[in-house]
């Protein structure tokens, strides 16, 4: 049921940005994000270790359909992670894991912009963030792919400023909170649901 939902919800973004494709204009931006994450399961003796820092850039794409309102999509290089602390199991003893995740992450919302204001625009987004592990190591560097789910979704909320340059060109500066709903790990012995959150420091360029 609830991969059904997060197909829905991919499924239901493409159509809308298909649909707005036919008026408005297209902006790309290009940004590099440093931001600061963490995992949290609900299995009551698994608990957080403590955040990692990380990065997230690429190319992110504006695609408008009213003069203040756009769809927002793009393709990221998303590097980030956590750490947990799993207990004792039978005579295995209690132990910190380090994840560290990159992901391709592929955003999908909305975006809302206020009129212009001495060449300065605010704005406002939120959607949802699908992203597949592309690679996956503990505090050593050593593999732990076995022990990560290939696919994570979550959702973003998120605000900043536009500042022009001129022409189409601009600056953003933004901060946005990414909360995860879907499960990111398997680790064998544990039965727990555990979920990824970003707090992320948005720069960019926009062409």
């Amino acid at each position: 049921m609830k991969n059904r939902l997060y197909l829905l919800l991919i499924f239901s973004a493409f159509a809308t940005f298909s649909n707005a494709q036919e008026k408005g204009h297209t902006r790309f931006s290009f940004v590099l994000n440093p931001q600061i994450s963490w995992m949290s399961s609900d299995h009551e003796s698994i608990n957080g270790k403590g955040s990692l820092a990380g990065y997230n850039f690429g190319v992110i794409i504006d695609r408008f359909f009213g003069d203040n309102y756009a769809f927002c999509t793009g393709l990221t290089i998303n590097t980030n992670g956590g750490k947990l602390n799993y207990p004792s199991v039978g005579d295995k003893p209690a132990f910190t894991q380090t994840y560290r995740l990159k992901y391709l992450e592929v955003p999908l919302g909305l975006k809302l912009r206020s009129e212009d204001i001495r060449r300065t625009n605010f704005y406002g987004r939120f959607g949802v963030s699908p992203q597949i592990n592309i690679k996956a190591v503990d505090g050593n560097n050593k593999s732990i792919s076995s022990d990560v789910r290939f696919f994570d979704l979550g959702y973003h909320l998120g605000a900043g400023i536009e500042y022009s340059l001129g022409g189409r060109n601009a600056l953003m500066l933004g901060v946005l909170f990414n909360n995860g709903f879907a499960d990111i790990t398997k680790k064998s012995g544990f039965e727990d649901k555990t979920i990824h959150n970003r707090f992320v420091f948005e720069f960019g360029f926009i062409f």
